[in-house]
């Protein structure tokens, strides 16, 4: 039974699917995304694709480097806005917000602040009205200072208020930055909600690089979250025809290695390391801009994260860092992946597994484990059907008739991940277990 349900692990872990365009190599003339600059991948005509999409991000304005928060007020005007609703925490207010402040009132760009009170902040309903209680309507932009929560937090405003936002990132902590999704608490449910991503992005290297280390680390750790999320990605284009984009899977795994090879500048807190990091986490929300789903950066290893942070919201407990908990689910993950590739599929296993299940003690292990939050959970399986009988019974004819494809795809995208030989490999699964250093675990306890 361990096996089935590992085994369904596969096609129980897809999205909605989006139907799929065959790939028409070179059908477009198609650029490699992956070997342009960030200027060229945010060019405001975007690029035709032969997925079938026009890929395209609405970033109007990015600097990344050294010192480069002076450049907020020529942000604000390449975005034709004239006065920002400047919205931070008391810690980010401390770090950059005030310095912000300073520098717009020097240049008579006229402001009105915000900052969220509480010690430590949560993307929540509250925050989100919080902040739009105190919105100023003679402001015609939102402009965050801070790293994930802020961001999500002005995003998800700037949407539902119809003016578009910008930020200046104070920790290289995550890669949704540039991303038009926000990793959303909505009555205690982890959710991602798509909106718009912002149109103006500073990140000063030098202030990026001071960040509590545990910040950088998380960094680390969301963006080695893409080996599982392209793989998983692929598969699910197989076994549920879900929309994919092999361009957009290379500009992810370009973003993820440039990132590995400025790892060993953390711990030094060196400023072009940070910078070459900041702009991996920039490239990874382009490819998320322009999937427009966060599929391209994120698979199993999140859903670990998911459930540990409602898990906690529901035990009333403190969750860790977003990224540190999805750097610890990519190691659960690889060890998942090296048992599925020991599994040789047997039909008659996986269809007693799917004949076995019971809605009814399905529903009350998902309200044992998650109380009050597990109406919403049930919700969300009422809306997308993933345990319906016919649904499964595809996907498995789907898995069996795939199955060796299915294993050269974890093959291609998780080679030296699971396999112990090798300096290369070993570099790799130290900085994975770096990146997840400390215990989210706690969250589930």
């Amino acid at each position: 039974m361990f096996k089935a349900r590992i085994f369904a692990i596969i096609y129980m872990n897809a999205e909605k699917p989006h139907g799929t365009t065959k790939a028409l190599k070179g059908a477009l003339n198609m650029p490699d995304f992956d070997k342009m600059t960030l200027e060229q991948l945010v060019r405001p005509e975007g690029y035709d694709c032969d997925c079938g999409k026009h890929h395209v991000s609405p970033m109007e304005y990015l600097k990344i480097g050294r010192g480069v928060i002076v450049y907020v007020p020529e942000m604000i005007a390449a975005m034709h806005r004239k006065k920002p609703f400047v919205v931070c925490d008391k810690n980010t207010y401390a770090v950059a917000g005030k310095r912000v402040c300073e520098i717009l009132a020097a240049a008579n760009v006229p402001y009105s602040l915000y900052v969220i009170p509480g010690d430590r902040i949560a993307p929540s309903e509250w925050e989100c009205g919080s902040a739009l209680m105190h919105y100023d309507p003679s402001c015609d932009m939102l402009l965050g200072v801070g790293s994930g929560v802020i961001n999500d937090t002005c995003k998800v405003l700037a949407h539902a208020i119809g003016v578009p936002s910008a930020i200046v990132g104070t920790a290289p902590s995550m890669d949704g930055y540039a991303s038009n999704s926000s990793s959303m608490e909505v009555n205690h449910v982890k959710v991602s909600l798509y909106n718009h991503a912002p149109v103006g992005i500073l990140l000063d290297s030098e202030i990026l690089a001071q960040a509590p280390m545990r910040m950088l680390w998380a960094g680390l750790g969301d963006m080695v979250a893409k080996y599982i999320a392209i793989c998983e990605w692929r598969i699910s284009n197989i076994v549920t025809g879900e929309y994919y984009c092999e361009h957009i899977a290379q500009l992810m795994r370009t973003a993820v290695k440039k990132i590995v090879d400025a790892s060993d500048g953390i711990t030094k807190r060196d400023p072009d390391a940070i910078q070459s990091i900041a702009e991996g986490l920039i490239i990874a929300g382009v490819g998320m801009a322009y999937a427009e789903i966060s599929r391209p950066a994120s698979g199993l290893e999140h859903y670990f994260s998911h459930m540990w942070e409602m898990m906690a919201l529901e035990r009333g407990k403190p969750y860790d860092l977003h990224g540190i908990q999805v750097g610890i689910g990519t190691v659960l993950s690889m060890k998942l992946y090296k048992y599925i590739r020991e599994i040789k599929p047997d039909r008659a296993v996986a269809e007693a597994h799917m004949k076995a299940f019971n809605r009814a003690d399905w529903e009350a292990q998902i309200r044992r484990i998650f109380g009050k939050t597990a109406n919403e959970i049930i919700a969300i399986e009422d809306k997308c059907h993933k345990n319906d009988p016919q649904k499964h019974a595809k996907r498995l004819d789907n898995i069996l008739n795939h199955w060796n494809e299915i294993l050269k795809i974890i093959d291609e995208e998780l080679p030296e991940l699971l396999m112990p030989t090798g300096r290369k490999s070993r570099k790799k699964r130290s900085i994975i277990a770096r990146s997840a250093e400390g215990s989210a675990c706690r969250a589930a306890s």
